[in-house]
C-alpha cells in the first residue's frame, strides 16, 4: 500500500455529529464503553439482532404488535426480520422528520418550487384515494416514468402509504428497457410525462406510452403528467387527480411486505426484478442518512439522480431525517459545467451527491468551483456509482471547497443502499472509503474464500441486513440464491473487487466480473482508470481483457482525447504512466482512440457488455440498448469488434 494521505480530519464535527450522539446512547443503554467508531461497528455486527434493534428504537419507529425474535437466522438467504411487528414506510419517513420544508425541487430551466409538508401530503392523500378508486389494493403494483420531480415523489408516497408496490424507471430510458423491466410485474397503473427536457431540449413520450398500454395489458389507468392532445384514450391527467387535497392515511404492513422493485442495470440481459421490504428500507435507510451522513431537521439534501436510479430511492427517503429532499430534474450539465454549483450556492445545500463520473468530467474539464461560489452552508459532498480516483479526492479540495467532508461510498440498487463509505468522525484519506458502513458485515476473501487485508478480494457480505431482498420477482429463490450465494455457500458475493485496510478503510477496484487477468496477475480496471484520470488530455477511457482463439489474451484501452491533440504522444504519456505507476503488466496491448465510451444512464462504464461484443457476441445480446445513455457509441466499436476477429 502506498503512503496514506489525509485530506480531512474531523476535529470539532464528529463532537456534533449523530454518529456520535448515537454512540453515547448505545453505551448509555447498553452498558458499553465505545470510544471510536471501529468499536461500535464490530459491535453492530457481532450482535446485528441487537443492533438493529437499536436503530428500531432510537429513530423512535412508529409500529404496531410485537415480534419474538429481531431475525429468525443468520443463515442467508431466506431471513425474516421482526415478524409479527408492522408499519408504514410512508409514515414513518413524514412523521419522524416533523420538517415545514417537505421538497425543494429544481430544474434546469431555474424553475424552483418549495413544497409545505400540508401540500405534498395532501397531494399523496388525493393520488392515494385516486389509486383506491382505480382498485388498486394491497400488493398491487403501481408504475412510474416520471422525471425526478415532486409528483413522483408524491405518487410513491401515496402508493407506499396504501400498501401497494412502487416502481420506477426514468423517462430517458429506451422503449425496451422499460418493456423489459415493466412487464415482469404487471403493474395495474402506470403514471408517466408527456415529455420531458434535458439538455435544453423536449422529448416527447406519448408515443412510448401507447405502445406500453399495448404491450402490457395488465396496465388499467394511465396517467399524464402534462397535455396528451387526446393521444392516449381514457387517460387521466395528473393534475385531476392530485387537485383536490385530501388526509393522506396509513396502512401499517407486516416489516417485511413489499415496498418497491427496483432493477439490475439489464447491461447484458433482462434486468432482474428485486424486491425490497418496507422495514427492511426504513431501517436500513435511517441508519444510512442519519448516522452515515449525518443528516439533520434544516439540512438540504441534494443528489443528482434520475428516477431509474437507487439513489432516488434513498433521496425521497431524506425526509425522515427532518432534512428537505432536494430534487433535480435535468441535466448536470446544462447549461454549463457550474450550473448545480449555483444552485447548491443558492439554495443552501448541505450535502450534494453526485457521481464519480461526474466529478472526474469536471476534473477533466478543468472547472474551479470555489473560484465562483463560498458553498457556506455544504457539509458534506457525496459520490458513487463507480470508484472515484485519488486525483479526484484531491479535485474536490482544491477546486471545490477546502472543509468539505468528502463521502465516497460504495453499494448497491441490490440492498438499496450503501454499504461502504462516510463517517463523520474519521479522516477522508485520498483514493480511501473511509469505512464499513454499520450493520454491514463486509469481507475481502480471497480465492480460498478467507479474509483477507491489504490484498485484492471479492467484496462479500457475511451476515445478513435487511434490505437485502426479500425476493426477486417471479422468482422461486432459485435466481437469487445463484446471482448472490452460489460463489461462497450462505455468504453474499457482491461482484466487486476490494482491499481492506488494516486501519479500516477500503479501496474499490472495479466489478469482479471485468477483471483483467494479465499474466496470472488480477487486476482491477480501477486501477487503469486512475493513472488515466490524472492524464489531462484523456477526457474517458474503458479498458477490457479478452480471451481470442488460441489462448491470446489481449487487453485493448479505448479513450476520448480531443482532435486537436497529438495523439501518439498522449499513447506514449499512457504507456509511461501506467508502466511506471503501476507495473508492465497494466500497459494495454492497444491503446485505441474513440468518440465515445458507452455508458448506462446512470453514468457507469459498460465494461462486460463491451468485452462480449469485442468477443463477437451480436450486440443484442451483448448489451441491452435500452439501457444506454449513448447507444449511437456502439457502431464504432462494432467496427472495432470486426478488425479484433481478423487478428
Amino acid at each position: 500500500m502506498n503512503e496514506r494521505k489525509v485530506l480531512w480530519e474531523p476535529k470539532e464535527f464528529c463532537e456534533r455529529s449523530n454518529i456520535k450522539r448515537y454512540m453515547e446512547w448505545v453505551n448509555a443503554s447498553y452498558s458499553k464503553d465505545f470510544r471510536d467508531y471501529e468499536g461500535l461497528r464490530k459491535w453492530s455486527i457481532d450482535n446485528i439482532s441487537e443492533f438493529w434493534e437499536s436503530i428500531l428504537s432510537y429513530f423512535n419507529v412508529i409500529t404496531e404488535g410485537d415480534y419474538e425474535s429481531v431475525l429468525n437466522s443468520e443463515r442467508m438467504p431466506g431471513n425474516l426480520w421482526f415478524d409479527g411487528l408492522r408499519l408504514n414506510y410512508a409514515e414513518n419517513n413524514l412523521l419522524l422528520g416533523g420538517q415545514e420544508e417537505l421538497v425543494l425541487s429544481l430544474n434546469e430551466s431555474g424553475e424552483r418550487r418549495s413544497i409545505p409538508r400540508s401540500d405534498f401530503e395532501g397531494s399523496a392523500g388525493a393520488i392515494e384515494r385516486h389509486l383506491q378508486d382505480f382498485g388498486v389494493k394491497e400488493g398491487d403494483r403501481v408504475a412510474s416514468l416520471l422525471p425526478n420531480i415532486p409528483e413522483a415523489m408524491e405518487a410513491l408516497y401515496a402508493t407506499s402509504a396504501m400498501g401497494a408496490i412502487w416502481s420506477s424507471s426514468s423517462p430517458d430510458f429506451g422503449y425496451e428497457a422499460i418493456v423489459e423491466r415493466f412487464r415482469q410485474i404487471n403493474p395495474r397503473v402506470l403514471f408517466a410525462p408527456a415529455g420531458y427536457t434535458y439538455g435544453g431540449k423536449k422529448y416527447g413520450k406519448l408515443d412510448v406510452i401507447k405502445s406500453l398500454t399495448e404491450k402490457i395489458p395488465s396496465i388499467e389507468k394511465v396517467v399524464i403528467l402534462g397535455n396528451t392532445d387526446g393521444a392516449i384514450r381514457d387517460s387521466v391527467p395528473f393534475e385531476s387527480i392530485s387537485r383536490e387535497k385530501r388526509t393522506l392515511s396509513f396502512t401499517r404492513v407486516p416489516f417485511n411486505h413489499p415496498l418497491w422493485i427496483l432493477y439490475s442495470s439489464g447491461t447484458t440481459g433482462p434486468p432482474k426484478a428485486i424486491v425490497h421490504s418496507h422495514g427492511g428500507i426504513l431501517l436500513e435507510h435511517l441508519k444510512l442518512l442519519g448516522l452515515h451522513y449525518n443528516l439533520r431537521k434544516g439540512d438540504r439534501f441534494f443528489w443528482f439522480t434520475t428516477t431509474g436510479w437507487m439513489m432516488w430511492n434513498v433521496l425521497v427517503s431524506s425526509i425522515s431525517t427532518g432534512a428537505t429532499a432536494v430534487l433535480y430534474d435535468g441535466s448536470a450539465t446544462y447549461p454549463d459545467n457550474y450550473h448545480l454549483w449555483k444552485i447548491a450556492d443558492e439554495n443552501n445545500i448541505s450535502f450534494f451527491g453526485t457521481s464519480a463520473a461526474y466529478l472526474t468530467h469536471l476534473m477533466k474539464e478543468g472547472v474551479r468551483v470555489e473560484d465562483r461560489y463560498s458553498l457556506k452552508n455544504l457539509f458534506a459532498i457525496g459520490s458513487t456509482g463507480s470508484p472515484l480516483s485519488a486525483e479526484a479526492f484531491r479535485y474536490v479540495y482544491e477546486n471545490i471547497k477546502k472543509d468539505v467532508w468528502l463521502a465516497s461510498i460504495s453499494g448497491g440498487t441490490d440492498l438499496c443502499t450503501a454499504f461502504l463509505g462516510g463517517c463523520a468522525c474519521l479522516p477522508v484519506v485520498e483514493g480511501e472509503l473511509q469505512c464499513r458502513n454499520l450493520g454491514a458485515d463486509i469481507h475481502s476473501f480471497n480465492d480460498d474464500g478467507e479474509s483477507v487485508t491489504n490484498e485484492v478480494g471479492e467484496l462479500v457480505i457475511k451476515k445478513p441486513m435487511p434490505s437485502m431482498p426479500i425476493y426477486l420477482w417471479n422468482d422461486d429463490g432459485h435466481k437469487l440464491a445463484e446471482t448472490y450465494f452460489s460463489r461462497y455457500p450462505r455468504v453474499w458475493r457482491h461482484g466487486d473487487w476490494i482491499i481492506m485496510t488494516a486501519e479500516g478503510s477500503s479501496i474499490i477496484l472495479g466489478r469482479s466480473d471485468s477483471t483483467l487477468k494479465r499474466r496470472g496477475i488480477r487486476i482491477g480496471t480501477a486501477e487503469i482508470y486512475s493513472v488515466l484520470d490524472e492524464i489531462e488530455e484523456v477526457k474517458d477511457s474503458i479498458i477490457v481483457g479478452l480471451e481470442l482463439e488460441g489462448g491470446e489474451y489481449y487487453m485493448p484501452l479505448f479513450v476520448v482525447v480531443d482532435e486537436d491533440k497529438d495523439f501518439d504522444l498522449v499513447k506514449r504519456k499512457i504507456v509511461e504512466r501506467l508502466r511506471n505507476g503501476l507495473s508492465p503488466r497494466h500497459v494495454p496491448d492497444d491503446i485505441i482512440r474513440v468518440s465515445q465510451i458507452p455508458r448506462t444512464i446512470n453514468g457507469k462504464k459498460m465494461e462486460v457488455p463491451l468485452k462480449k461484443l469485442l468477443m463477437g457476441v451480436d450486440v443484442e445480446k451483448a448489451m441491452n440498448v435500452g439501457s444506454m445513455a449513448n447507444p449511437e457509441s456502439l457502431k464504432e466499436f462494432q467496427e472495432i469488434a470486426k478488425n479484433i476477429r481478423k487478428r
